[in-house]
């Protein structure tokens, strides 16, 4: 190597370039880092974008979970109060008849159901024409009223009965007894 050339040279260079050299080096290095720092803070601002749009996507989720779990809420109540006045409505006291025979001609009318029934009438149709049809009764659970039928010539006693009493205004049948 030519030395000559070398020694001219660092004696020509001036010793405060070393500074500018050094700040050129700093200032590279300062640019390098700076490059880095703002993709860094890119993929943070990405990141949290992202995050955000995590968050109101759960948001909404959770408000339509909520809206179905009040909606089966409400619809569970409304079948549990739909139960209770079934239950309420299977288990209300109701009157119920049957007919006994205490001689040949001489029956009673029970009410043999759980509730009382007024205006407890026995209807005409197939009733024969001879006999005391009941009309207008008040029975009590257990308490029957006695009547009379005949059978002659033209009509028999007949099998079946229809009853109406208060609040059921369609006859009812019950069957009566054979002699």
């Amino acid at each position: 190597m030519n030395w000559g050339n070398a020694r001219r040279w660092v004696e020509t260079w001036a010793w405060g370039d070393v500074g500018a050299w050094v700040a050129v080096v700093l200032a590279l290095a300062a640019l390098v880092v700076s490059i880095r720092a703002q993709r860094d803070g890119r993929k943070s601002a990405d990141a949290a974008v992202a995050s955000v749009e995590e968050a109101r996507l759960s948001r909404l989720a959770s408000e339509r979970s909520a809206k179905v779990a009040e909606q089966t809420l409400l619809d569970q109540r409304q079948e549990a109060a739909e139960r209770r006045i079934a239950e309420a409505e299977a288990n209300r006291p109701r009157p119920a008849f049957t007919i006994t025979r205490s001689r040949n001609n001489e029956f009673y009318l029970r009410n043999s159901g759980t509730g009382p029934a007024a205006g407890v009438t026995v209807l005409d149709r197939g009733f024969p024409d001879i006999g005391e049809r009941p009309e207008n009764q008040t029975l009590a659970p257990d308490e029957a009223v006695d009547f009379r039928m005949l059978a002659t010539a033209g009509s028999s006693i007949p099998s079946t009965l229809y009853v109406v009493w208060d609040g059921q205004e369609e006859g009812v049948p019950v069957a009566v007894p054979a002699g």
